[in-house]
Protein backbone atom coordinates (compact mmCIF):
# COMPACT_ATOMS: atom_id res chain seq x y z
CA UNK A 1 0.00 0.00 0.00
CA UNK A 2 1.52 3.41 -0.80
CA UNK A 3 0.06 6.45 -0.24
CA UNK A 4 0.01 9.07 -2.69
CA UNK A 5 2.12 11.82 -0.99
CA UNK A 6 5.29 12.24 1.12
CA UNK A 7 3.49 12.21 4.38
CA UNK A 8 0.05 10.29 5.14
CA UNK A 9 -1.98 10.54 8.38
CA UNK A 10 -2.91 7.34 9.69
CA UNK A 11 -6.05 6.87 11.41
CA UNK A 12 -6.14 4.22 14.35
CA UNK A 13 -9.44 2.53 14.50
CA UNK A 14 -11.19 -0.22 16.62
CA UNK A 15 -12.25 -2.18 13.92
CA UNK A 16 -14.88 -0.15 12.50
CA UNK A 17 -12.20 1.41 10.16
CA UNK A 18 -14.46 0.46 6.63
CA UNK A 19 -17.30 2.00 8.65
CA UNK A 20 -15.27 5.73 9.19
CA UNK A 21 -13.96 5.47 5.68
CA UNK A 22 -17.52 5.16 4.39
CA UNK A 23 -18.93 7.76 5.94
CA UNK A 24 -16.01 10.02 5.89
CA UNK A 25 -16.26 9.27 1.93
CA UNK A 26 -19.48 9.95 1.60
CA UNK A 27 -19.36 13.36 3.11
CA UNK A 28 -16.91 15.24 1.38
CA UNK A 29 -16.47 15.38 -2.15
CA UNK A 30 -13.49 14.32 -4.51
CA UNK A 31 -12.97 11.42 -1.77
CA UNK A 32 -12.66 7.49 -3.13
CA UNK A 33 -11.39 3.99 -1.12
CA UNK A 34 -8.61 3.50 -3.16
CA UNK A 35 -7.37 0.14 -1.27
CA UNK A 36 -8.46 -1.99 1.10
CA UNK A 37 -5.59 -4.83 2.91
CA UNK A 38 -6.85 -7.73 4.60
CA UNK A 39 -4.85 -9.49 7.17
CA UNK A 40 -3.50 -12.40 6.42
CA UNK A 41 -3.45 -13.65 10.41
CA UNK A 42 -4.38 -13.09 13.92
CA UNK A 43 -3.08 -9.68 15.15
CA UNK A 44 -4.13 -8.35 18.39
CA UNK A 45 -7.15 -5.84 16.54
CA UNK A 46 -8.27 -8.67 14.46
CA UNK A 47 -8.59 -12.05 12.54
CA UNK A 48 -6.97 -13.39 9.83
CA UNK A 49 -9.24 -12.19 6.94
CA UNK A 50 -10.41 -8.95 8.58
CA UNK A 51 -9.72 -5.30 7.04
CA UNK A 52 -6.20 -4.34 8.38
CA UNK A 53 -5.54 -1.12 6.38
CA UNK A 54 -7.47 1.27 4.08
CA UNK A 55 -5.55 3.89 1.75
CA UNK A 56 -8.20 6.47 1.03
CA UNK A 57 -8.69 9.94 -0.69
CA UNK A 58 -10.78 12.98 1.05
CA UNK A 59 -10.80 15.51 -1.01
CA UNK A 60 -7.86 14.95 -2.81
CA UNK A 61 -5.44 14.29 0.06
CA UNK A 62 -4.76 10.27 0.80
CA UNK A 63 -5.13 9.17 4.39
CA UNK A 64 -4.50 5.58 6.18
CA UNK A 65 -6.92 3.73 8.57
CA UNK A 66 -5.85 0.81 10.73
CA UNK A 67 -7.59 -0.98 12.90
CA UNK A 68 -5.51 -1.80 15.41
CA UNK A 69 -7.70 -2.38 18.06
CA UNK A 70 -8.79 -1.23 21.23
CA UNK A 71 -5.14 0.04 22.76
CA UNK A 72 -5.29 3.71 21.04
CA UNK A 73 -7.96 6.57 21.08
CA UNK A 74 -7.97 9.78 19.18
CA UNK A 75 -7.54 12.91 20.63
CA UNK A 76 -7.63 16.64 20.51
CA UNK A 77 -3.88 16.83 20.24
CA UNK A 78 -4.77 16.06 16.86
CA UNK A 79 -7.61 17.28 14.28
CA UNK A 80 -8.55 17.58 10.89
CA UNK A 81 -9.39 20.98 9.62
CA UNK A 82 -11.79 21.32 6.99
CA UNK A 83 -11.64 24.73 4.74
CA UNK A 84 -15.40 25.84 4.39
CA UNK A 85 -15.79 28.68 1.24
CA UNK A 86 -19.06 30.23 3.23
CA UNK A 87 -21.72 29.13 5.80
CA UNK A 88 -23.62 26.79 3.91
CA UNK A 89 -20.47 24.66 3.74
CA UNK A 90 -20.19 24.86 7.36
CA UNK A 91 -23.56 24.08 8.18
CA UNK A 92 -23.36 21.04 5.41
CA UNK A 93 -20.76 19.80 7.26
CA UNK A 94 -21.29 20.14 10.52
CA UNK A 95 -24.84 18.60 10.49
CA UNK A 96 -22.74 15.62 8.80
CA UNK A 97 -20.24 15.07 11.32
CA UNK A 98 -22.31 15.52 14.12
CA UNK A 99 -24.96 13.23 12.79
CA UNK A 100 -25.48 9.84 14.78
CA UNK A 101 -23.64 10.41 17.44
CA UNK A 102 -21.14 13.23 16.67
CA UNK A 103 -20.31 15.79 19.63
CA UNK A 104 -20.24 19.26 19.18
CA UNK A 105 -17.50 20.80 20.93
CA UNK A 106 -16.29 24.64 20.62
CA UNK A 107 -14.99 26.78 18.59
CA UNK A 108 -15.92 25.14 15.45
CA UNK A 109 -14.60 22.00 16.61
CA UNK A 110 -16.76 18.94 16.62
CA UNK A 111 -15.86 14.77 17.67
CA UNK A 112 -17.20 12.76 14.41
CA UNK A 113 -19.16 9.54 15.89
CA UNK A 114 -15.96 7.86 15.65
CA UNK A 115 -14.07 10.00 18.03
CA UNK A 116 -12.31 11.79 15.55
CA UNK A 117 -12.00 15.86 16.14
CA UNK A 118 -12.80 17.97 13.09
CA UNK A 119 -12.34 21.91 13.00
CA UNK A 120 -15.08 23.27 10.40
CA UNK A 121 -13.73 26.42 9.82
CA UNK A 122 -14.96 29.02 7.22
CA UNK A 123 -12.28 30.61 5.43
CA UNK A 124 -13.77 34.05 6.43
CA UNK A 125 -12.64 33.50 10.17
CA UNK A 126 -8.50 33.38 9.38
CA UNK A 127 -9.08 36.65 7.20
CA UNK A 128 -11.05 38.40 9.83
CA UNK A 129 -8.97 37.35 12.59
CA UNK A 130 -5.62 38.36 10.67
CA UNK A 131 -7.40 42.35 9.76
CA UNK A 132 -4.63 44.87 10.42
CA UNK A 133 -7.08 46.38 12.74
CA UNK A 134 -6.33 44.94 16.28
CA UNK A 135 -9.17 45.98 18.08
CA UNK A 136 -10.91 44.45 14.88
CA UNK A 137 -9.46 41.23 15.14
CA UNK A 138 -9.88 41.00 18.66
CA UNK A 139 -13.90 41.46 18.59
CA UNK A 140 -13.87 38.53 16.25
CA UNK A 141 -11.79 36.43 18.66
CA UNK A 142 -13.93 37.13 21.51
CA UNK A 143 -17.16 36.30 19.43
CA UNK A 144 -15.84 32.96 18.33
CA UNK A 145 -14.44 32.30 21.60
CA UNK A 146 -18.31 32.20 22.49
CA UNK A 147 -19.39 30.48 19.76
CA UNK A 148 -19.93 26.50 19.50
CA UNK A 149 -20.64 26.00 15.70
CA UNK A 150 -18.67 29.36 13.38
CA UNK A 151 -21.04 31.99 12.52
CA UNK A 152 -20.01 33.62 10.14
CA UNK A 153 -22.83 36.84 10.01
CA UNK A 154 -21.91 37.17 13.65
CA UNK A 155 -18.79 37.35 12.90
CA UNK A 156 -18.97 39.64 10.18
CA UNK A 157 -21.13 41.83 13.10
CA UNK A 158 -18.02 41.80 15.24
CA UNK A 159 -15.96 43.09 12.95
CA UNK A 160 -18.46 46.11 11.79
CA UNK A 161 -19.21 46.62 15.64
CA UNK A 162 -17.59 49.94 17.01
Amino acid sequence: MTPKQKITACLWFDGNAEEAVGFYTSVFANSSVDQVQRSTVDYPGGKEGSVLLITFTLAGQSYLALNGGPYEKFSNAVSLLVDCADQAEVDRFWAAMTADGGTPVACGWLKDKFGLSWQIVPRRLPELLSDPDAAKAKRVMEAMMQMIKIDVAKLEAAAAAT
